[in-house]
């Protein structure tokens, strides 16, 4: 028996690329994306950019000190507006890393055009919430996908 698992998307460089479909629930009443849901969007972005390079929660849970992640910044620009059954793609690509602070570049594209972009700080934190440095081995999964060590490759 096979079972049908949710894509993490793929990369393309070092950008990930995560499809997503618009359902009725992503709307508003004019049938256009709530802008809220955006950043539900990126978050998917993200969590599945880690996933596609062996890095998921439980495994940051599972951590001799368990770590997270907590946005601590976010500015979007919205360009044009999202429909009901569009078919976009979430591009995701994570610049750098900043003591404890990973800086995330991220757009909504349908068909290749920009609807929304979004620049983001995530901070690395312990689970009672202090800032922390990533762990050695998140720092080594990484590091080969920021957009800052491509000239360093």
């Amino acid at each position: 028996m096979s079972i049908d698992l949710p894509t993490a998307g793929r990369f393309e460089g070092r950008d990930h690329l995560l499809p997503v479909r618009v359902y009725y629930e992503d709307t508003d009443f004019t049938g256009l994306v709530y802008h809220a849901n955006y950043v539900r969007y990126f978050e998917r972005g993200r969590s599945d950019f880690l996933r596609a390079i062996g890095v998921g929660h439980a495994d940051l849970l599972a951590e001799a000190e368990p770590l997270a992640f907590v946005v601590a910044e976010m500015t979007i620009k919205y360009l044009k507006p999202a429909r009901i059954d569009d078919a976009l793609v979430v591009r995701t690509l994570y610049e750098e890393v900043k003591g404890v602070r990973l800086i995330i570049r991220q757009s909504v594209e349908r068909a290749g055009e920009v609807l929304c972009r979004a620049e983001v700080t995530a901070v690395c934190i312990h689970l009672d919430g202090r800032p922390r440095r990533p762990s050695k081995g998140l720092i080594e999964k990484v590091t080969p996908w920021l957009a800052a060590s491509a000239g360093k490759a």
